[in-house]
C-alpha cells in the first residue's frame, strides 16, 4: 500500500534543493577521488560515487514527484584544495561526507517525518563513509569540537575499515 506524496512547502523544497546541490557536488568529487586512488580505496571511492549518485537521483525524483523543480548540477566544481595524491583524495572524500551530512542535517529539521527519516538515514551513511576515509569521529555541524586526543601509544595507525553502503530509503514505506 502506498500513500500519496504530499506537496512540498517552500522551505522543504529549498532544503531539498540544497541537499540535491550537495549530492551533485559529492558525485563530482568522488570522480576526482576515484581518479587519485587505487585498490581498496578506489573500491571505496566507487561505492561512495554510486551511493551519492543514487541519493542524488532519489532527491531529484522526490522534488519532481512533489511538484518542485530540481536544481541542475554544475559542469564543474572548484575543489577546496589540490588533489594530487591518494592522501589528498581521502581528505577530500571525508570533507565531502561532512558537507553532505550538514546538508542533510538541515533537512532533518523540516516538518515532514518521511523527509526527516530520509535525512537521518543519509547522515548515518555519510558518517560511516567519512569514518572509512578518516577514522575519527567528526563533530556534527553546530556543535563544539572535542578536545584533541593524543595519538595511540603503539605507534600503529588506526584501522580504517571499508565504508558500507546502504540502499536509499523509500518514502513509501
Amino acid at each position: 500500500m502506498t500513500r500519496a506524496l504530499r506537496a512540498l512547502d517552500a522551505d522543504a523544497l529549498q532544503t531539498l534543493n540544497k541537499v540535491l546541490d550537495a549530492e551533485h557536488a559529492a558525485v563530482y568529487a568522488y570522480g576526482v577521488v576515484g581518479a587519485r586512488t587505487i585498490g581498496g580505496r578506489r573500491s571505496s571511492a566507487t561505492a561512495g560515487f554510486n551511493a551519492h549518485r543514487a541519493r542524488r537521483d532519489q532527491i531529484r525524483g522526490l522534488i519532481t514527484a512533489r511538484g518542485g523543480t530540481p536544481s541542475e548540477s554544475g559542469t564543474a566544481y572548484e575543489l577546496p584544495f589540490p588533489v594530487t595524491a591518494a592522501a589528498d583524495a581521502a581528505r577530500l572524500a571525508a570533507l565531502v561526507e561532512d558537507r553532505v551530512t550538514a546538508a542533510y542535517l538541515e533537512l532533518a529539521a523540516v516538518r515532514d517525518p518521511a523527509l526527516r527519516r530520509l535525512a537521518a538515514l543519509a547522515m548515518q551513511e555519510c558518517a560511516v563513509r567519512s569514518y572509512g576515509w578518516r577514522p575519527a569521529i567528526a563533530t556534527l555541524p553546530g556543535l563544539p569540537a572535542p578536545e584533541p586526543s593524543a595519538p595511540p601509544a603503539t605507534g600503529e595507525p588506526p584501522a580504517t575499515g571499508e565504508p558500507s553502503m546502504s540502499p536509499p530509503v523509500s518514502l513509501d514505506q
